[in-house]
């Protein structure tokens, strides 16, 4: 590329009368010199080679290092995370390099009029250079277009940014989506059956709207009574004083949030904020038990709660926020731009809109890029709370292994990791503050040199123009000032108000038919025909299984772990739907009768009793919760629990504490028998319910479970098989299906694999050192299974 000198005229040629050549002496040292016939030629400049030849190398020299440039930091987005704006596209500080690599291209243009410019066309070479300007020209413009639609970080190596690709949620605008997160939240807001409620929303509106016309006059006031002391004859208006304190006192001093008005409205708001939450909390809460039990057993309890608590909190202050802080404040800037267009003049009501205009996309465009990081700081609070959560509900197993430490450890990462994520939030708070700082004190600067020139100059405005003018500005700056924070407020509570939403949206997967009736039990006969079930497509638990329990009989379930026992009690339940075949109950398919009438019909004793942290008396009355005491008192003395409890020193009312850890094993299991018992089932299921009891205390409880199954269709799950010989049919199940069936003797005379459990379980009590005399008296009922009573489980 040649670069030509403007300024070389003829007359700044010199004459070497000895050379006879004229010579100029150029910039860059050399003695550039002309003949007489190329200066008379007709050309108006001309061209150094030695600058030409400079110019050219460093020109290639930058647009190599300009290159690599831009490689460089395309490499270095793939492992840092460049401050972008939007989220969206290539990194800030790339974007900035392209856009100066597409000025500098446009410069070229400042000599399109220029005689010896490319456009000229008239030798080769410019045709040759100007071919190469045109490639460049065009691939730098492609590079600055693309880079603002580039994905960003292609190959994120930090586990930080793992999640930061483009179509992850972590990057999704928090106000993507956002009507229909609105239009979610009205239909609470408005409160369709209290007419009453209904008249406070109205009448808040009303002082809303009165409290934006009070904004505009008290400016308006203060500027007559200073003109009206500033003329050559002032005087005194009482009156406009008082007008003036009396909006004051309504408006509460400019900033909107100690006034008359908004604390009338504040109070009156109170019962609809509360209506809102309320209609909400137990929308979610609704929502989290109809949920499938396969959700349940995957969720983090911490975490849940987590999110309810913060999600139903943003909804709250969402309403106070849009409703209350951003519309009165953006409506405040409309009304100052008319007011001060019409009042004044066009330039102030530009400086007004202009300052407003880049303080509120500095603040969204900001707010924006730092989503991310509050959004990280929201899962890792989140993993903090879901790990102390879980290490204390499971504080017996970390002192079975003396884990304490370890669990601390563990803690200490997750408190670390959200301080880590909380320092990057903080940061770009500070970033975003420190630019909407610069932006509104430039606005003022510039608003206030304006006015004070015209009140100097007396370009029609008067002293009282111009506090008018500070003053309202003030007056707008004060809640504008808040803006940042109330959008961020918003951003915040949008984020938590997302997972939430996240909840709301998780689809049931047990639902009723549409119109279906009532489980209507009879005689409470229970039919598996060809069940075949598993919890994932890949894997059945159980395949092509049929049994039939007849009415008022007892049949048990065996086998080795993962066979398919306790699933048959929770298809049974409904919790899940079996893949083909069809679970009856007198004769009336599950799937096509209420999930509410299906689970009132059956009661169920499991392994693991897990009590609700109340009183004994909730968790028994809890079977049957409208049930008069004389029923809870019946069924704890058929539970033979009644004189324990009677021990106790709050009796009845006793605490039983977190998850029941208060009682021991066998109390915990008698009061699950009581709640059984006062529930009244039709049918009912026993999912090894005294497995987990020692010998002594499993058989004082064989008497109450007794009286559970007494007329009643009863399956049993069992692990030890002397707690199910007088059952009237055994199935025994290996993977999946049921490899035998019959009664106890019939089973052992087959020599199959219930004789194989029998023998195992026979020569482990035998294997044992220092035999206990409890297991001495379980090894006889081993041996002598055959003379104990059939009706040992069923009469």
């Amino acid at each position: 590329m040649s670069v030509y000198h403007d300024e070389i005229e003829i007359e700044d040629f010199e004459y070497d009368e000895e050379e006879e050549m004229y010579y100029y002496p150029c910039p860059c040292g050399d003695r550039f010199e002309i003949s007489k016939e190329e200066l008379m030629a007709g050309e108006e400049t001309a061209t150094c080679p030695s600058c030409s030849l400079i110019v050219k190398i460093m020109s290639l020299c930058f647009t190599v290092i300009g290159y690599m440039f831009s490689w460089c930091l395309i490499v270095k987005e793939r492992y840092y995370l460049l401050p972008s704006v939007p989220t969206r596209g290539h990194g800030l500080v790339l974007l900035v390099f392209w856009t100066l690599a597409f000025a500098t291209q446009n410069l070229v243009f400042i000599n399109f009029k220029h005689a010896n410019w490319w456009f000229n066309l008239s030798t080769n070479k410019d045709k040759i250079e100007m071919g190469l300007f045109i490639g460049r020209y065009i691939t730098t413009f492609l590079i600055f277009v693309i880079g603002l639609k580039a994905p960003g970080i292609l190959y994120p190596t930090n586990d930080a940014y793992q999640n930061l690709g483009s179509n992850n949620p972590e990057n999704v605008s928090t106000w993507s989506d956002s009507l229909r997160k609105m239009r979610t939240l009205f239909p609470f807001l408005w409160p369709k059956k209290d007419v009453f409620l209904q008249f406070r929303v109205i009448f808040c509106f009303v002082l809303l709207l009165g409290g934006r016309i009070i904004n505009v006059y008290v400016p308006v006031y203060n500027k007559k009574i200073v003109d009206s002391l500033s003329e050559p004859n002032p005087s005194f208006r009482w009156d406009w004083i008082l007008l003036y304190v009396g909006m004051k006192f309504l408006q509460g001093g400019g900033t909107g949030s100690m006034g008359v008005l908004n604390n009338l409205r504040s109070f009156l708001w109170i019962r609809i904020q509360q209506y809102t939450t309320r209609e909400i909390e137990l929308e979610l809460f609704a929502h989290l038990h109809n949920l499938s039990l396969r959700w349940h057993l995957n969720r983090k309890t911490g975490e849940v709660l987590r999110i309810m608590d913060r999600g139903t909190d943003s909804i709250t202050n969402l309403l106070n926020y849009i409703l209350f802080s951003i519309t009165p404040t953006i409506v405040d800037i409309l009304i100052a731009v008319v007011f001060f267009v019409t009042v004044f003049n066009i330039w102030f009501g530009l400086i007004v809109f202009a300052t407003m205009t880049l303080y509120i996309v500095a603040t969204i465009t900001v707010t924006e890029w730092r989503t991310k990081f509050q959004r990280r700081m929201n899962l890792a609070d989140n993993a903090q709370k879901a790990r102390s959560v879980d290490s204390l509900l499971n504080f017996e197993t970390v002192k079975y292994y003396g884990a304490e430490k370890y669990e601390v450890e563990c803690y200490r990462e997750a408190i670390l990791n959200y301080q880590k994520e909380e320092w990057n939030s903080s940061v770009t708070l500070n970033i975003l503050n420190t630019v909407q700082n610069i932006i509104v004190c430039v606005g003022l600067l510039a608003g206030s040199l304006l006015c004070a020139w015209m009140v100097y100059a007396q370009k029609g405005l008067t002293v009282g123009d111009y506090v008018l003018f500070s003053s309202y500005l003030i007056q707008l700056y004060v809640p504008l000032n808040w803006f940042g924070t109330f959008y961020r407020a918003i951003q915040k509570n949008f984020v938590d108000m997302e997972n939430m939403f996240d909840l709301l949206k998780e689809e049931q997967e047990i639902l009723d038919p549409p119109g279906a009736p009532n489980l209507n039990i009879v005689r409470g006969s229970v039919d598996f025909s060809n069940v075949t079930f598993g919890y994932t497509p890949e894997r059945f638990v159980l395949k092509n299984v049929s049994f039939t329990v007849p009415a008022g009989k007892t049949v048990a379930l065996v086998g080795p772990s993962g066979a398919g026992k306790s699933t048959i009690i929770r298809l049974l339940f409904r919790f899940y739907d079996v893949d083909s075949g069809a679970i009856m109950i007198d004769g009336q398919n599950i799937k096509t009768v209420t999930q509410q009438s299906l689970r009132k019909s059956i009661g169920v004793v499991p392994q693991d009793t897990v009590l609700f942290n109340n009183t004994i008396k909730y968790n028994i009355q809890y079977g049957r919760v409208d049930a008069p005491e004389a029923d809870v008192l019946t069924a704890s003395r058929s539970a033979d629990i009644h004189e324990k409890i009677l021990s106790f020193p709050d009796k009845y009312e006793t605490q039983v504490g977190e998850r029941g850890l208060r009682l021991s094993g066998g109390e915990k299991q008698r009061v699950a028998i009581a709640r059984t018992i006062l529930k009244s089932p039709f049918i009912v299921l026993l999912d090894e319910a005294t497995s987990a009891l020692d010998t002594q205390t499993e058989r004082n409880i064989q008497t109450a479970l007794q009286k559970v199954c007494t007329n009643r269709t009863t399956i049993i799950v069992a692990h030890r098989l002397s707690t199910i010989i007088h059952a009237d049919e055994i199935l025994v199940l290996k993977d999946g299906v049921i490899a035998e069936r019959g009664r106890h003797d019939q089973l052992l005379l087959s020599q199959g694999l219930y004789y194989d459990m029998w023998n195992q379980q026979l020569q482990s009590f035998e294997s044992q050192d220092n035999t206990t005399e409890d297991q001495v008296q379980a090894n006889g009922e081993l041996r002598q299974n055959n003379e104990i009573p059939r009706n040992h489980y069923h009469h």
